[in-house]
């Protein structure tokens, strides 16, 4: 099976999911405010949505990532250095702004699965910084030399999707003590941020210092 990473890979990106996962963004927002103003499951529909946003940017960035290293492997290597810098970006970002998680429970009228699943869609397929992580972070774990490239980024987008949907499915069912409890403990918000910066730091470092040998 050519499209499995290495087990030490793997063991990483399933890591830097969860954190991903757990970090409170526009899906997070969105499934927590829907959850309080028309119940869990519609909010479930929205994960759903969000979750199909990923699978079109995991096929985006498996075919785009592997034709640019059939033209150019130069290019390739320019494109994770790039990432490796964005990755810096992220981390030095998440220490001087922090999470934000702004929830308000806003009556809405009840909107049909199709209606929910859509605005997760669309909230994370024209989302820049989602288009512009994936392009990023996915290419961190795969190498311009290795053929089954494709396969790989492929399998690594759907472990992504897998791992976040059950964490997603909990902020749902937790949504209102959820709500509260972070906005009234920004100590536990700041210690994710300081985490999230680590993690990512050392993927920065890792591939720069990679591509410096």
């Amino acid at each position: 099976m050519d499209f499995l990473p290495s087990l030490p890979t793997l063991l990483a990106f399933a890591a830097a999911t969860l954190l991903l996962a757990a970090t409170p963004g526009p899906d997070m927002t969105l499934s927590i405010s829907r959850a309080l103003a028309q119940g869990k499951k519609a909010a479930l529909f929205v994960v759903v949505g969000t979750s199909l946003g990923i699978v079109v940017h995991t096929m985006l960035v498996a075919f785009g990532i592997s034709a640019l290293i059939t033209a150019s492997p130069t290019a390739f290597l320019i494109l994770k250095t790039g990432g490796a810098a964005y990755l810096l970006w992220l981390a030095v970002q998440a220490i001087r702004f922090g999470s934000k998680l702004t929830v308000a429970k806003v009556e809405e009228q009840k909107g049909t699965p199709l209606s929910n699943i859509s605005s997760g869609f669309w909230v994370n397929l024209l989302n820049p910084k989602v288009i512009i992580f994936f392009m990023t972070f996915l290419p961190q774990f795969v190498s311009a030399g290795d053929p089954a490239v494709t396969q790989k980024l492929l399998f690594l987008g759907f472990c992504f999707i897998l791992i976040g949907m059950p964490v997603n499915a909990s902020v749902v069912f937790a949504a209102d003590w959820l709500a509260s409890w972070l906005q009234n403990n920004k100590k536990v918000l700041r210690g994710m941020d300081y985490t999230f910066a680590g993690v990512f730091s050392v993927f920065a470092a890792k591939i720069l210092l990679t591509q410096a040998k």
